[in-house]
C-alpha cells in the first residue's frame, strides 16, 4: 500500500502538471492597443494687427484742431478771468494800481509798499528778472480793489539801491477822489539826470 503522505505527494504533482499543461494550451491572450484618443484640433490664436499709422495729410488735420481746441480754451479762460474780475471788482467801485520803470539806471527795485487811507493793501517784493522786465517797458499791475465813492489818499514806498550803492527808500503820495467810474494809477520810477537821482510819482489814467 501507497502511504497517505505519498498519495499527497503525487496528487499535488499531478494538479501541477495538469495546470502547466492548461497553461501551455490556452490561447495566448493580447493586449488591446491602447487607442489615441483623438485630439480637437488646435485653433490659431487671432494674431493682433498694429493700427496703421495716420497719413500726413490726417496728421495734418488732427494738428490743426488740436491748435483751435487750445485756442479756443486760451480764449474761455480769458472771457472767464474777465467776467471774475468784472463781478469781483464793479466798475463803480474799482481801483487798480500798476508799476512802472523809465530807465531806471538810477534805482535798483527791491520792494514796493502801498498804502489806501493808511491801509496796507499790496507788497511785493521783486526778482532781478522781475527787475528787467520793467526796465524793457513792462508794466506790472500789482493792485486791484474796491473803494467807495469819495476821497481817499494813496501812499507807495520804494525800497533798493540808490546812488552809489546805497539803500535807497523813497515814497510818494497823491490824494484823489474816487467816483462811479474805475480809477486806474501808475506807480512811476524815473530817473532825473539834473538830479541824479530817482524820482517817484503817481499818474492818474484818465
Amino acid at each position: 500500500m501507497i502511504p497517505t503522505y505519498r498519495k499527497l505527494t503525487l496528487c499535488l504533482v499531478l494538479l501541477c502538471t495538469l495546470g502547466a499543461a492548461r497553461a501551455a494550451d490556452a490561447p495566448a491572450t493580447t493586449v488591446p492597443a491602447t487607442v489615441p484618443t483623438a485630439t480637437a484640433p488646435a485653433v490659431a490664436a487671432p494674431v493682433a494687427t498694429a493700427p496703421a499709422a495716420p497719413t500726413p495729410v490726417e496728421s495734418a488735420v488732427l494738428d490743426t484742431r488740436i491748435q483751435d481746441i487750445k485756442s479756443d480754451v486760451i480764449k474761455l479762460n480769458r472771457d472767464l478771468l474777465v467776467l471774475e474780475e468784472e463781478l469781483l471788482f464793479p466798475a463803480n467801485t474799482q481801483v487798480a494800481l500798476f508799476v512802472s520803470m523809465d530807465v531806471g539806471k538810477m534805482f535798483e527795485l527791491d520792494s514796493v509798499q502801498i498804502k489806501i487811507d493808511d491801509k496796507l493793501v499790496a507788497s511785493y517784493l521783486y526778482t532781478p528778472l522781475e527787475v528787467q522786465a520793467l526796465h524793457r517797458g513792462g508794466v506790472q499791475r500789482i493792485y486791484v480793489g474796491n473803494l467807495r465813492a469819495g476821497p481817499h489818499e494813496l501812499v507807495a514806498f520804494f525800497t533798493g539801491g540808490g546812488p552809489h550803492a546805497r539803500d535807497y527808500k523813497r515814497g510818494a503820495t497823491v490824494k484823489f477822489d474816487k467816483d462811479t467810474q474805475a480809477k486806474y494809477a501808475e506807480l512811476r520810477i524815473k530817473d532825473s539826470s539834473a538830479k541824479l537821482q530817482p524820482e517817484f510819482d503817481i499818474k492818474f489814467w484818465q
